[in-house]
């Protein structure tokens, strides 16, 4: 899901696309964008996920104004995406973009498509003046 949406966003000239499994909470203020692939584990986020923004909050990294988005696979339930969502909007005032993409365990063609268009949809945005 990550590569498609990183694809979606590579689509828009001139936007640069850095894909990370671990990112540190002080390299978070450095990027347009945020979005962030979470599996549902137990009704939860990942937990390296959680402590990042924990983290975040507690060394008052600021987002405010930065746009972010949340995707993500689960067996269950899948909460997490929209956990993250909330931390976003609630916690560090971002622009979030909704809705979250979901997948039922793997990704089918058409999460796969909904995905590249949410990259390209956060690129386009990244590009304009002002927000």
């Amino acid at each position: 899901m990550a590569e498609a949406v990183a694809e979606g966003a590579r689509s828009v000239e001139g936007v640069e696309v850095e894909t990370s499994y671990h990112v540190g909470y002080e390299e978070l203020s450095g990027y347009d964008a945020l979005l962030i692939g979470v599996p549902t584990y137990h009704h939860e986020m990942a937990l390296d996920i959680k402590n990042l923004f924990e983290e975040a909050a507690q060394n008052s990294v600021d987002l405010r104004g930065k746009l972010g988005a949340a995707f993500g696979s689960y067996g269950w339930s899948g909460e997490a995406p929209k956990l993250i969502l909330e931390i976003m909007k609630n916690r560090f005032a971002m622009d979030v973009v909704e809705p979250t993409i979901l997948s039922k365990y793997a990704p089918d063609e058409a999460t796969l498509k909904k995905c590249r268009e949410l990259g390209n949809r956060i690129a386009g945005l990244t590009k304009r003046p002002s927000l």
